[in-house]
């Protein structure tokens, strides 16, 4: 008896595993990514960002913990201690909770349409005939011709588009100083001016909604730079606390939100200046792999994604302000006496070889690493025709953005540095690339610059300086909006399900 007992015990447990196999079966083989029901809906090849699909329709049991019921796919319940009374419907009546989800789905199905429509008129923009560096924007828009854009038509449309639709939900969990502010002086002020605008900025008010079903993106206000000044230890070099800090503030959005865990974060986007943003992004493995980052520190060989994540200017506003020499530059036919210029400390791997070569080596391409006391930084770089830029320990140097204040063409000397706004920008129609391995040449390929491409090298910084500026508040197509610019573009080539 007791033998019958196990083998009918054995065949029900058996008959259950299989069971729960099917049903896994039958819901996995739905998983397919979700795509635009255009089938040419992806951006134009000038300012298109691969896509990324998403198998977020199936949620395992190990990712949706913190999940609410409605966001889970239940896989058996017959152990469940709620009533089993099911009201009474009338013939083709929808049950209440199934409705709910529907009307769910529903609105993220009608938000991905209307970014479908995005796409399509974007693509149907760049691909209209003509000169391509025309982008014939309507009367009293300002989207500049010519050569700085990838496809001018294209990001004018784009850029409207995203004024039209886009829409940010900002967290309001955390507590100052560490969320909700940042630094707005010095060289990482760009983490928190953008913070600031994006909760308080009039212009930003147009993106923000406070209805997190309407987001199209979520934003995550922390700054690295106050948790590395606030919780991390000096000279212990222990990155822990701001590792620590972000894991559990995307705890906290992720159990009290169902937003997180539907995309596992790739519709989430953090900012931040500060060196170590990278590190301290790892501490969330979705939040560095999958979510967009907007980081100074855009260093392509050590995690940065340029497909996700966002490449952030670095502007040191030296006491909040910009040089007022550099607010209004001399006159285009203002001579310039020296080739090049470079000033500052023996920073990372690439500094100490330039400085090896040209440190008082030569009066027209100065090169100091202490500027002496009687010469004035802003004045030595109106006074130079090209701008040198070398990575100090990080990829970023404040110095391009300088350089493209001062009319001075940036001489950029990086290795794996995915720059700004690449997506919309040329670089290579307003600053110069020279490999570190080319440093010992480096008078030698600055003076094989023609005339003509040196004025008009110089000619374009003046187009795009407005995308740099920091004002306030916050103007169109400024660096505030080119920054929105680049994770629109991101969000829009997301396929959620």
């Amino acid at each position: 008896m007791e033998s019958l007992r196990l083998q009918t015990t054995s065949v029900v447990l058996w008959l259950c595993i299989a069971s729960i196999l099917v049903v896994l079966v039958i819901y996995g083989s739905s998983d397919a990514p979700i795509g635009s029901s255009d089938s040419k809906s992806d951006l134009p090849v000038s300012i298109a960002i691969p896509m990324v699909q998403l198998r977020s329709k199936v949620i395992t049991t190990t990712a949706t913990s913190s999940v609410s019921d409605d966001h889970k796919i239940v896989l058996s319940s017959s152990n469940n201690n709620q009533s089993t009374t099911t009201p009474h419907l009338l013939p083709n009546q929808t049950p209440p909770r199934e409705a709910a989800k529907r009307k769910r789905r529903s609105g993220r199905s009608k938000m991905e349409e209307g970014l479908a429509r995005a796409r399509s008129s974007i693509r149907t923009a760049a691909a209209a005939s003509g000169d391509p560096n025309r982008s014939s924007p309507p009367q009293n828009d300002v989207v500049s011709h010519g050569v700085v854009y990838r496809n001018p038509r294209a990001f004018h449309q784009s850029y409207l588009e995203m004024e039209r639709k886009f829409k940010v939900y900002v967290y309001s969990e955390g507590d100052l100083p560490i969320t909700h502010d940042g630094p707005c002086k010095d060289i990482y002020s760009i983490e928190g001016r953008f913070i600031h605008e994006m909760e308080t900025g009039a212009k930003a008010g147009r993106f923000r909604t406070k209805n997190p079903k309407e987001a199209h993106v979520y934003f995550m206000p922390f700054s690295v730079t106050w948790m590395v000044k606030y919780l991390y230890k000096p000279l212990s070099y222990d990155l822990r606390p701001l590792r620590e800090y972000v894991s559990d503030y995307v705890r906290l959005v992720s159990e009290k939100y169902p937003f997180w865990n539907r995309t596992s974060g790739a519709d989430h986007f953090m900012l931040a200046c500060h060196d170590w943003a990278p590190h301290a992004s790892a501490g969330n493995p979705f939040l560095y792999n999958t979510s967009i980052r907007v980081l100074c520190n855009a260093n392509t060989s050590e995690g940065f994604r340029p497909q996700k994540d966002v490449s952030l200017p670095e502007i040191h506003l030296y006491g909040g302000y910009v040089s007022s020499k550099l607010i209004s530059p001399p006159p285009t036919n203002t001579p310039r006496p020296y080739l090049a210029f470079f000033a500052g400390g023996l920073h990372g791997p690439i500094r100490p070889i330039l400085l090896d070569y040209w440190k008082g080596r030569d009066e027209s391409l100065r090169v100091f690493e202490y500027l002496p006391k009687t010469l004035d930084y802003n004045s030595m770089m109106l006074e130079s025709k090209f701008c040198l830029c070398p990575s100090g320990h990080e990829v970023a140097s404040p110095r391009i953005v300088e350089a493209i204040y001062a009319e001075c063409v940036p001489v950029i000397i990086s290795e794996h540095y995915a720059l700004p706004f690449s997506d919309v920008l040329r670089w290579e129609a307003f600053s110069i690339k020279v490999e570190v391995s080319e440093i010992k040449r480096l008078k030698e390929i600055l003076e094989a610059v023609p005339e003509e491409k040196y004025r008009w090298l110089k000619k374009n910084l003046k187009v795009v300086r407005k995308h740099f500026e920091l004002n306030h508040p916050a103007k169109r197509f400024d660096v505030f909006h080119m920054i929105m610019h680049s994770v629109w573009l991101r969000r829009i080539n997301l396929r959620v399900a």
